[in-house]
C-alpha cells in the first residue's frame, strides 16, 4: 500500500542498500546504516554558535578570555546585527529582499553598551595567566538562536521550577556520601547550565521551542529557513521549487554560524515551497560539496530506486491538518505497557501503516487490559532493520507507516480509548549516514558529535551526541519537546541511557552496584546533566507525563527527582529480570533456586520506581529466544492444537510461562512491560528483512531475501480458541485485571514469606493478596500452610491451572480458606492450601467484593 502527497511518493518498503549492507544478528542496535563517508578534514577553529568549542573534548561549556564573542544583537563595535536576528518579518517590502535572502534588521528595544555588557562567569572561563581578563571574557552568544515568540505556536505560559538544593539525596541514601564531590560537582553543573540558559536564553522553555526557528518556519509572508552549520563555506536552499537550482536560493552565514534565507510567498499568495515537496541544503563543507536533508526536517521519505532520503516539505493546508478530538489520560498509579512496532505490526508479511494499527490494534490492547501503549521506531530510520535505534531525522516520524497527520490520528484514538503512548526515543545515539542523518552535517567530525573515538560507538556503528555542547542541548531538548506537543505523546522510553552516563557505554563492563563504578572518571557528566534537563523540561512543561530511563548499571538516584540530586526519571528499566529468567531456562528445574529469583525481582532501590519485564523485543529477536522458545521450542509448531494430544514439554512450558510473568509482574516492580505477542508466545522470532552483509575480513553474513515473512505478528493464533495459544493469552489478560483491580504492584505493601529450596515454593505477601508459586515439577501439596497478615477468609482470584488459561483444573475454587490465629512464616495469620505442581494461585479476603478476575474476563474479554 502507498500514500501520496503532492510532489512524492512514500513506498511502503525501503529500497534495499546493496552498497553497504548493514550487519544486523539479532542485536537491536548492531544495523549498520548506509554510509557515504566523506573525506575528515581537519577543522580546528573554534565557532561559537551558543556557548561552545565545538573542537574541544573538553566540557564545550568553557569559553577561550582571548576571543570575543558577542551579546545577542549587537556587532564588535556595538551596532546592531543584520544577520543574528531570528525573527520572521511579517511584512517584507521588495528592497528588503535581495535575490531571496532577507535582510530586514529588527532594531533591539536597548543597546547594551560595554558597561551593562554581562560576561561569563570566572568559573567558566580558561583562565590562563597571560591572557586578559575582565571585559575580554565575553558572553557566549545564545542569542543567536532565541526562539522569541511565533505565530505558528504561541509562548505557552507554562514555567519550569528553578533547581532545588540537590542535596536530599544524602538523606536517601547516606553512603552517597562519600561521593558528594563528585555528585556536588554534577549538581552544580546542571545549576550553572540552567542559570546560563535563563540568563542568555529567557529559560528553558524558550530554549527547548528551537523548531519554531530552526528549520524551515512559516509566517504570513513567506517561508524562513535556518540551519546551524558552522563548518560550512557556503549554503544554498534547492529542492522541487526551484528545480534544484544551487544558484538560485543562496543563505546568508551569521558569525555564529547560522545559515538563513527568507523566501517570499508567490505573486498569489501561494507559500514558496509547495506542500509535499522535496528540499536539501548544499554545502560547500571542508569534506566537499554535499547535499544534506535539513537537520529539523519535519517528514522524510525514501523515493523508489533510491537509496538515500529526501527531506519534504510538509505543511498541508489548514483543512487537511490533522485535529485531536480527546484529551490526553491522566498518568496512571501503575503502568502496565504493551511494547509494540507500528511497521511489523501487521499479520501479513508486509509494513503496517499507522492506520490499521489504530483500528486494529489498540482496540485489542484495551482489551488486553493495558493502559500504556510504548510505540518503537517512531523517529525517521533509514535502516528498518535498525529496529528504529540509529536515527537519521530526529523530528520526522517514519514514513514508512504513514503520515505526520496518520500518527496523530493513532495517538488521538489511543486517547479515546484511555491508552497513554509513549515513544521510544533515541537521543543516546544517531545513525552514521552522512546523506540523510547528522553525521558529518557540515563537514566537520564534532558538528553534533564528539570528534574522534570517543564520538564512535564501535559496537552500534553509530555517533555519539556532545552533551556538552550547548546547540546540541538546544537539539535534543527541542526534540523531546517536539514530540509531546506536536504529536501529544505521554511520555517517552529513553534508549540506551547506559550508554549515554558512561564513557565506556556499559560495554564489556560488569556493575557489581560498587558506588565507584557510578561516580568517576568514566561517567560522562555531560550526558547525565542532559538527562536531569530534559526531564526538568519534561516534568516541568507536561506534569502527566512518564519518562522511563534504559539503564542496566543501577545508577544510584537515577529516578529521584532532580531538585532533590537524582537524575529524574520516573521509572527505571528494570533489564535484569530478563536477563534472570535467559539464564535460569537454560539451566534444569532441579538447578532453580527461589532465593536467587526473589533477590533478581527484588534488587531495586529504594523510592526509585521500576518497570520489570520477563521479556521485551530484545529477546524476540532472531539470534535469540522468546521465553516460549525456551520452554517448548518446536513443539509449539505440532503440539498446540487443542485437538491434538500435548506432551511433556507443552505442558511444562505452557505451565511456567504462565508463572514466570506472574511473578515478575508480582513482585519486579511498580510497572509492567510486555512486547507485542509475548503474551500468548508468539511462535516466530523476529527477523527484519535484510540482504546480505559483506563483511571489511571478506566474509558474508547471509540475509534472508529482504523476506517480510518473520516481520510480523500472528495475532490470529493468540485469538483462535482451539489453540493452546489462547490460553497463554487470557492469563495474560487476567494478570491484567488483577492489578487494575487490586493495584499490588503499587502497593506500599510487600512481604515474601516463604522462598523453600526444598518444596520449590514462593509465598509473598503485596497489597491486600497472598500469592503462592510452586515451582516444583513434579510435587503437588495438599493442607500446605502459608502465612498471611489479615485473618479472615480468603478467595481464589487468579489460578494459572484454570482450563481457561490451558491448565488442568486440579483447584476447587468453591473451597473455603480460613485463617487460623498464631504466628507462622513470621506472619499473624495462616491458612492452608492445595498447592498442584507448577502452578501459581493468587488469593485475596473475602470481604473485599471484587469479582474473582476469571469472571471479569468472561464478561469483558
Amino acid at each position: 500500500m502507498v500514500y501520496t502527497i503532492p510532489g512524492i511518493r512514500l513506498p511502503c518498503a525501503p529500497s534495499v542498500r546493496k552498497s553497504s549492507q548493514s550487519s544486523f544478528h539479532g542485536d537491536r542496535r548492531s544495523g549498520n546504516s548506509f554510509s557515504l563517508l566523506l573525506k575528515k578534514d581537519s577543522f580546528s577553529r573554534k565557532m561559537f554558535a551558543g556557548k561552545s568549542s565545538y573542537d574541544s573534548e573538553s566540557s564545550p561549556l568553557k569559553v577561550s578570555a582571548s576571543e570575543k564573542v558577542l551579546v545577542p544583537g549587537t556587532q564588535s563595535d556595538g551596532s546592531s546585527s543584520l544577520t543574528d536576528q531570528l525573527e520572521t518579518p511579517d511584512t517584507v517590502s521588495e528592497d528588503q529582499v535581495i535575490n531571496g535572502i532577507d535582510t530586514l534588521t529588527i532594531e533591539d528595544d536597548e543597546t547594551i553598551g560595554d558597561e551593562e555588557q554581562d560576561t561569563v562567569p570566572s568559573s567558566l572561563v580558561d583562565t590562563d595567566d597571560d591572557k586578559p581578563q575582565g571585559k575580554e571574557k565575553s558572553v557566549p552568544l545564545h542569542g543567536a538562536m532565541s526562539t522569541e515568540n511565533s505565530e505558528a505556536q504561541p509562548r505557552t505560559s507554562r514555567t519550569i521550577p528553578p533547581p532545588g538544593t540537590g542535596k536530599r539525596i544524602y538523606e536517601i541514601d547516606p553512603m552517597l556520601m562519600g561521593y558528594r564531590d563528585h555528585l556536588d560537582y554534577r549538581y552544580s553543573r546542571y545549576r550553572r547550565i540552567r542559570e546560563e540558559i535563563d540568563k542568555y536564553e529567557g529559560g528553558v522553555e524558550v530554549f527547548s521551542r528551537g523548531y519554531e526557528k530552526l528549520g524551515f518556519t512559516r509566517s504570513a509572508t513567506g517561508i524562513t529557513y535556518r540551519e546551524w552549520a558552522p563548518g560550512a563555506k557556503s549554503a544554498a536552499l534547492v529542492g522541487d521549487f526551484n528545480n534544484w537550482n544551487p544558484n538560485a536560493d543562496i543563505m546568508t552565514r551569521n558569525e555564529f554560524g547560522v545559515w538563513q534565507i527568507f523566501l517570499p510567498n508567490n505573486a498569489d499568495g501561494s507559500p514558496p515551497i509547495p506542500h509535499g515537496s522535496r528540499v536539501k541544503i548544499r554545502m560547500d563543507t571542508p569534506s566537499g560539496i554535499k547535499d544534506s536533508i535539513p537537520a529539523w526536517i519535519k517528514f522524510s521519505v525514501q523515493a523508489p530506486g533510491e537509496i538515500p532520503y529526501n527531506g519534504i516539505y510538509y505543511d498541508p493546508p489548514e483543512e487537511e491538518k490533522y485535529v485531536f478530538q480527546h484529551p490526553q489520560p491522566k498518568k496512571p498509579k501503575s503502568l502496565r505497557i504493551y511494547e509494540a512496532h507500528v511497521g511489523m505490526s501487521s499479520m501479513e508479511p508486509k509494513i503496517n501503516t499507522y492506520a490499521n494499527f489504530r483500528d486494529d490494534v489498540l482496540p485489542r490492547i484495551k482489551r488486553l487490559g493495558y493502559n500504556a501503549v510504548q510505540i518503537m521506531a517512531i523517529q525517521e530510520h533509514s535502516y528498518y532493520a535498525s529496529f528504529g535505534y540509529h536515527v537519521t531525522n530526529f523530528f520526522a516520524p517514519s514514513s514508512r507507516c504513514g503520515t505526520p497527520d496518520d500518527l496523530k490520528s493513532l495517538i488521538d484514538r489511543a486517547h479515546e480509548l484511555g491508552l497513554l503512548v509513549l515513544m521510544d526515543i533515541v537521543h543516546s545515539h544517531a545513525s552514521n549516514n552522512t546523506l540523510d542523518g547528522l553525521n558529518m552535517f557540515d563537514g566537520t567530525d564534532s558538528h553534533y558529535f564528539h570528534s574522534g573515538s570517543r564520538g564512535y560507538h564501535w559496537m552500534w556503528d553509530s555517533r555519539l551526541f556532545n552533551y556538552g555542547s550547548w546547540e546540541v542541548l538546544r537539539f535534543l531538548l527541542s526534540n523531546a519537546r517536539w514530540w509531546l506537543e506536536e504529536f501529544k505523546f505521554d511520555g517517552f522510553r529513553f534508549d540506551g541511557v547506559t550508554s549515554m552516563m558512561y564513557t565506556h557505554h556499559g560495554l564489556q563492563v560488569a556493575f557489581t552496584g560498587n558506588y565507584n563504578e557510578y561516580f568517576g572518571f568514566a561517567t560522562d557528566v555531560d550526558a547525565v546533566v542532559y538527562l536531569m534537563l530534559v526531564n526538568d523540561l519534561i516534568h516541568g512543561l507536561f506534569p502527566e507525563a512518564v519518562t522511563i530511563g534504559e539503564d542496566v548499571s543501577g545508577m544510584p538516584m537515577f529516578c529521584i527527582p532532580v531538585q532533590d540530586g537524582g537524575v529524574g526519571f520516573d521509572y527505571r528499566l528494570h533489564m535484569a529480570v530478563a536477563d534472570k529468567w535467559i539464564e535460569l531456562l537454560q539451566k534444569r528445574d532441579e538447578d532453580w533456586r527461589m532465593g536467587d529469583i526473589i533477590r533478581t525481582l527484588t534488587n531495586r532501590r529504594w523510592l526509585e520506581k521500576c518497570v520489570v519485564y520477563a521479556e521485551s523485543h530484545d529477546q524476540a529477536l532472531v539470534g535469540d529466544k522468546t521465553i516460549a522458545f525456551w520452554l517448548m521450542d518446536k513443539d509449539m509448531y505440532d503440539f498446540m492444537a487443542l485437538d491434538m494430544p500435548s506432551t511433556p514439554l507443552i505442558d511444562r512450558g505452557i505451565a511456567l510461562h504462565k508463572m514466570i510473568r506472574l511473578i515478575t509482574m508480582g513482585l519486579g516492580g511498580e510497572g509492567y512491560l510486555n512486547f507485542m505477542g509475548n503474551e500468548f508466545g508468539h511462535p516466530e522470532w523476529i527477523d527484519f528483512p535484510r540482504g546480505d552483509q559483506h563483511l571489511p575480513s571478506g566474509k558474508v553474513v547471509p540475509g534472508n531475501n529482504n523476506s517480510f515473512d518473520k516481520c510480523r505478528r500472528r495475532f490470529d493464533l493468540g485469538d483462535a480458541d482451539y489453540l493452546r495459544y489462547r490460553g497463554l493469552q487470557e492469563f495474560d489478560q487476567a494478570m491484567q485485571y488483577l492489578e487494575e483491580t487490586y493495584s499490588f504492584m503499587t502497593s506500599e505493601h510487600q512481604y515474601i514469606s516463604r522462598k523453600d529450596d526444598g518444596d520449590r515454593i514462593i509465598v509473598f505477601e503485596r497489597g491486600n493478596l497472598v500469592f503462592v508459586f510452586n515451582f516444583h515439577w513434579m510435587k503437588s501439596y495438599s493442607d500446605y500452610r502459608v502465612g498471611c497478615l489479615k485473618p479472615g477468609k480468603y478467595k481464589i482470584v487468579l489460578d494459572s491451572d484454570d482450563s481457561l488459561f490451558g491448565g488442568f483444573n486440579r483447584i476447587d475454587h468453591s473451597a473455603d480458606h480460613f485463617t487460623a490465629d498464631g504466628w507462622y512464616d513470621k506472619r499473624p495469620c495462616s491458612f492452608m492450601l492445595y498447592a498442584p505442581c507448577r502452578t501459581a494461585v493468587v488469593y485475596a479476603l473475602e470481604e473485599d467484593d471484587s469479582e474473582p478476575v476469571k469472571q471479569l474476563i468472561l464478561t469483558c474479554g
